[in-house]
């Protein structure tokens, strides 16, 4: 049982096509037949069927169905799904259940959404890859020797293997797009704020950011307007009104549109196929009416080291929390509250996450604080101010996703800058705090996706998304 997107799904449940249950049913079977992908942490086999059961009642009885009826969700393991397992895909937090809800996670239950389990990811959102992991690497839909990006990897992997309808994400600096492009999927990093983040693990709150990940635009639109809007339980959220965007997406005219393109993101080691892709999709909306205008971002060159200053400052104080001594993975070998402390986080954190806390350790101690983490905050100034200056002049930025298309399990793992590198397109939105997202834009020669980034103005979600339809509509 397979359907083209929510819509689809949506009109047979209401014309009694089929049910909920039903619905759920095959996911989970394919979850099973699946499992070799590792996609998911935890599923909610029980649950989620009798969720499934309580809607097609509600459906009997003439209830209204929520916006969302019937939809089958993933969960990335960093958003608190009341009585499931949070694990951040970390051994310090194993045998831990969440005992509340995100906000994200309460609205979309309140719009009659069904979630099938938590899904694998890089541990506390730090990779590009999925392979780090407690539970081990995700492998790419397309090409199961490959990875899926990360931190969202096993997200973008579910939806493409059609594991879930749509899955959520976060994106500090380009976890729901990387994988995205990776796995050709829709991936949506709104503005910073857009989401409510209660609920959300923090790796770097001043960027960390619920996503979206789904076949088409449509129902990443729908989703974000169910998830989007103030939250008092988080400070950080804004208040800017939520808009209609399949509307705003309705639209958006491609003739005029005037189409940023920063040279920046087409240097001469881009991969020939991925320039050619983007460029392709790019020439397609030109011949439909689009302008494209060259722009520069001239600080590009900072935002990979700017972007890994401030993030691991914040991630160090962050992940202070998980010290064994409240919940999570405790040593055994502990013999007193010092060592208790220390072999739980030796013991606990994986390679990366250490890495991640020592460097943002390193760039708040007194003697370095003024010469990176302050220099790399100026930095971010500056990085908002060229967007602001660009986006003037332009409706969307757009460029590849990635520099590459999905590089096989465990090529990059032994040299951690060249992992991190993978972002050096998705990081400079993040920097900004503007929202941005990544469409398919077709596979290279070996079959492998491509993905297309467009980023805009603050709470421009509905353009970006209006504009990745129809390139959606040149494939």
């Amino acid at each position: 049982m397979r359907f083209s997107s929510y819509h689809d799904l949506r009109r047979k449940l209401l014309d009694r096509e089929t049910t909920c249950e039903a619905v759920v049913g095959d996911y989970l079977e394919r979850i099973r037949d699946n499992a070799d992908m590792n996609v998911y942490i935890s599923v909610f086999s029980d649950t989620a069927l009798e969720r499934a059961r309580e809607l097609d009642q509600k459906l009997d009885a003439g209830g209204q169905p929520g916006r969302l009826f019937g939809l089958p969700m993933g969960i990335k393991d960093n958003i608190a799904v009341e009585g499931a397992p949070l694990t951040c895909a970390s051994r310090i937090l194993s045998g831990y259940t969440s005992v509340y809800n995100a906000t994200a996670i309460d609205r979309l239950l309140a719009e009659d959404a069904v979630f099938l389990g938590k899904i694998n990811m890089d541990e506390f959102a730090m990779g590009s890859s999925n392979e780090n992991s407690f539970f081990g690497a995700v492998a790419n839909p397309h090409d199961n020797t490959r990875v899926p990006g990360g931190s969202s990897g096993g997200s973008a992997a579910a939806v493409a293997a059609d594991l879930a309808m749509v899955a959520l994400g976060s994106d500090t600096g380009g976890s729901v797009r990387q994988p995205a492009g990776f796995c050709n999927t829709v991936g949506l990093k709104p503005t910073y704020g857009r989401i409510s983040r209660y609920g959300l693990v923090a790796f770097g709150s001043s960027f960390d950011q619920i996503g979206i990940l789904s076949r088409d635009c449509d129902d990443a639109a729908l989703v974000l307007g169910v998830m989007a809007g103030f939250d008092s339980a988080d400070a950080t959220s804004s208040h800017h009104p939520v808009g209609d965007y399949g509307s705003e997406m309705d639209a958006v005219s491609v003739k005029g549109l005037r189409i940023g393109v920063p040279g920046e993101y087409f240097p001469e080691t881009l991969n020939s196929e991925v320039a050619a892709m983007v460029t392709g999709r790019l020439e397609a909306l030109r011949d439909m009416g689009a302008e494209l205008h060259e722009i520069t971002l001239p600080q590009s060159d900072y935002a990979i080291a700017a972007y890994y200053i401030l993030t691991t400052a914040e991630a160090s104080s962050n992940l202070a929390r998980f010290d064994g001594a409240r919940y999570g993975y405790r040593s055994p070998e502990a013999e007193d509250l010092s060592s208790m402390y220390v072999n739980s986080r030796t013991e606990g954190f994986g390679a990366e996450v250490k890495r991640r806390i020592m460097l943002g350790t390193y760039v708040l101690s007194a003697g370095y604080y003024d010469t990176y983490y302050k220099k790399a905050q100026q930095v971010r100034r500056v990085f908002l101010d060229s967007y602001k200056k660009a986006l003037a002049k332009v409706d969307v930025i757009a460029g590849p996703t990635s520099p590459y298309p999905p590089f096989g399990l465990g090529d990059k793992t032994g040299n951690p800058l060249d992992m991190y590198l993978a972002d050096v397109f998705t990081v400079p939105a993040s920097i900004a705090g503007i929202p941005a997202l990544s469409v398919p834009a077709g596979f290279d020669s070996s079959g492998l996706p491509v993905g297309l980034q467009l980023a805009g103005d603050f709470f421009s979600e509905g353009r970006l998304l209006g504009v990745a339809r129809h390139i959606q509509g040149t494939l």
